[in-house]
């Protein structure tokens, strides 16, 4: 799986340029926008074609997901740790048939330790950031966990196999995306980059498979 996350401030043609990224295959797109309210995730929203909503996470203002027919939801670290302890509480008053839960954590410790069953789970980071300077990437290596965990942080095509040789079982992009001079274009290497990856690693593990 790929997921994208969205600039933190919105960018020239984000809208046109999404609908583009979208077309090309995108089917995580994170709605991560702390800078704007509740009116302003609705106006964003309803500038996206609704066929494409069914691929779009939340992670702010988790009720839009009883208003549009989202993909899911996602939890910062801190909301998770504010939350999760008595998740029936939480979810009581939000519409999550059908929806994926998902969660960001920065330490696999904890991650392994977490007693809620999230569908994916975001680590961060494994390389250093585009996105944040002074970010340093920390090389987890998950390949022991059975959850599934995507990395993030420096992911681009030239660290995809590596990702995945780390036991990752996707990506998360944010700047390898929004912060070059093409975002489709460099999306669509990257989500050739990953595709290549993946078919790559599942031969080796069938090889070490036959040979065990």
């Amino acid at each position: 799986m790929i997921i994208l996350i969205a600039p933190e401030k919105d960018i020239p043609n984000e809208i046109e340029l999404l609908h583009q990224l979208f077309q090309e295959g995108l089917a995580y797109y994170h709605l991560r926008k702390p800078l704007k309210d509740y009116q302003e995730h609705c106006d964003y929203l309803n500038a996206i074609d609704t066929k494409y909503h069914n691929r779009i996470v939340v992670h702010f203002f988790h009720e839009l997901v009883n208003e549009y027919d989202l993909k899911g939801i996602h939890f910062q670290e801190q909301k998770r740790i504010d939350h999760i302890d008595n998740p029936g509480q939480y979810f009581k008053s939000l519409d999550m048939y059908g929806k994926t839960i998902s969660s960001s954590f920065h330490d696999p410790e904890v991650l392994e330790d977490c007693e809620f069953e999230f569908d994916y789970h975001l680590l961060s980071p494994v390389f250093s950031s585009i996105s944040k300077q002074g970010y340093e990437g920390k090389g987890f290596d998950v390949n022991q966990s059975e959850k599934l965990i995507v990395g993030m942080g420096g992911i681009t095509d030239k660290t995809v196999q590596q990702t995945l040789k780390l036991g990752f079982k996707g990506i998360s992009v944010l700047g390898g995306v929004w912060n070059m001079e093409n975002p489709v274009e460099s999306f669509v290497a990257l989500k050739k980059h990953y595709e290549a990856a993946w078919i790559e690693e599942k031969k080796t593990a069938s090889r070490n498979s036959m040979n065990n």
